[in-house]
């Protein structure tokens, strides 16, 4: 392939690359950082893709190893190495104080909506908090898979209404 065939191939790749680096990194700028590294690799090595292969799937991969590297090189950049010799102040909890007062109001208010439940909506759904399984409680309480997601789904429907003051 001669180096005009390889930038008309590589130009036409374009698009869908491009939707493939905004998958990749969530984010329009970054992708089109990536989509600019990844053709600045295919171009460096273009010596390296064997006619008649997959261009495309030569570019995704070059393009998913450069998105890994840029990760791993960020999650490194940001890791915190405390060389001190003093390690036992980092966690020290007389440094913390917790305010239990918020929590021990919504576990009741959770408490009381529970409480309001009708029993046929409570049970399952009290089972399935606890750990159970869907056929774990349909099992139990002698009624049909579908009757035990329903009547969860409906607790929790009505748990997010009466706990809406909880709402963001």
């Amino acid at each position: 392939m001669t180096a005009l065939e390889f930038s008309t191939s590589v130009d036409q790749l374009s698009p869908s690359l491009r939707s493939i680096a905004i998958r990749l990194t969530r984010d329009r700028d970054e992708a089109k950082d990536l989509l600019q590294e990844t053709i600045l690799k295919a171009f460096s090595n273009r010596d390296k893709f064997s006619d008649g292969t997959n261009l495309k799937a030569w570019m995704f991969t070059i393009m998913k190893n450069t998105f890994i590297t840029n990760y791993q090189r960020m999650m490194r950049r940001n890791t915190f190495i405390d060389t001190s010799d003093n390690l036992h102040y980092i966690n020290s909890s007389n440094v913390t104080i917790t305010n239990g007062a918020f929590s021990k109001f919504a576990m009741k208010d959770i408490n009381n909506a529970i409480e309001k439940l009708d029993d046929t909506f409570r049970t399952p759904f009290l089972m399935h908090f606890r750990g159970f399984k869907y056929f774990e409680i349909a099992d139990r309480l002698n009624v049909p898979l579908g009757t035990v997601k329903n009547r969860i789904h409906i607790a929790r429907k009505e748990l997010k209404q009466l706990l809406k003051i909880y709402q963001n």
